[in-house]
């Protein structure tokens, strides 16, 4: 008798379930325990990559509770590719109708960001323009342009303090949170991606940026929601960041 594909991933992925009918021996019996072997690996290696994926989550959480509620998510969830570097995309909805965490709701926004982290750092290489060519373009030019993001860059925009709740997960010393929501970009001017909380305005800027509108248009949409909005800080910050490789002029 063979094994159909989706029997064996489910029997893989529940261990409520028994061996799927059709695995065995050499000797002809029912290979149950080497079954069991064979799930309990599987198990702990998806569970792992998702402990891997989202830290700061699996901290919130602690290591048990992490742990049953991956359980649940693998079998809703199982992979779709070999590549478990790129597993655990459904995450944040996930969480945000799993009922034991729904206390908690900030998770599907923090899963988001560290989502984010982990694309950007997986994201193609780019060469970024320098800051040196923006220092010299005259203001009407940079005002009539449109901008081409690095692939690596990414903006997560949360009614939560996202930012702040990573970085007092997963750096030492870091200042809890406090209420209120947070735009964040994610860049990666070298090796490895940063995590940068947006002043103000910045969310909407950037946003209105990657849709390829004029700089001078991305400037009034954050003015018009924010009439202090700081330029200099986010622009600073883009260009720290690396993250704008092109500048468009119609």
């Amino acid at each position: 008798m063979s094994v159909s594909q989706t029997d064996f991933t489910r029997a893989v992925l529940d261990p409520s379930l028994s061996a799927p009918p059709g695995l065995s021996n050499p000797d002809g019996a029912q290979a149950s325990k080497r079954f069991d072997v064979y799930r309990n690996n599987v198990t702990v290696s998806l569970i792992n990559a998702l402990s891997t994926a989202f830290p700061a989550i699996a901290k919130i959480l602690g290591e048990e509770n992490f742990k049953r509620v991956a359980n649940v998510y693998l079998r809703q969830h199982p992979p779709t590719s070999p590549l478990l570097m790129f597993y655990g995309a459904e995450m944040p909805e996930f969480l945000a109708d799993f009922e034991p965490v729904k206390s908690l709701g900030y998770l599907p926004d923090l899963a988001r960001l560290e989502l984010a982290l982990r694309r950007s750092y997986h994201a193609e290489d780019a060469s970024s323009v320098s800051p040196e060519t923006f220092q010299s373009l005259p203001a009407d030019q940079l005002m009539a342009s449109r901008l081409r993001f690095a692939p690596s860059v990414m903006l997560e925009r949360s009614r939560w303090p996202v930012e702040a709740i990573w970085r007092f997960q997963m750096e030492e010393g870091a200042p809890e949170p406090s209420a209120g929501g947070q735009n964040v970009l994610v860049t990666r001017p070298e090796f490895d991606p940063v995590v940068t909380a947006l002043p103000p305005g910045g969310g909407t800027f950037v946003a209105t940026l990657m849709k390829s509108t004029k700089f001078a248009n991305a400037v009034d949409s954050a003015t018009e929601q924010v009439p202090d909005f700081d330029l200099t800080q986010t622009f600073g910050i883009l260009i720290a960041g690396a993250a704008i490789t092109e500048l468009n002029e119609d």
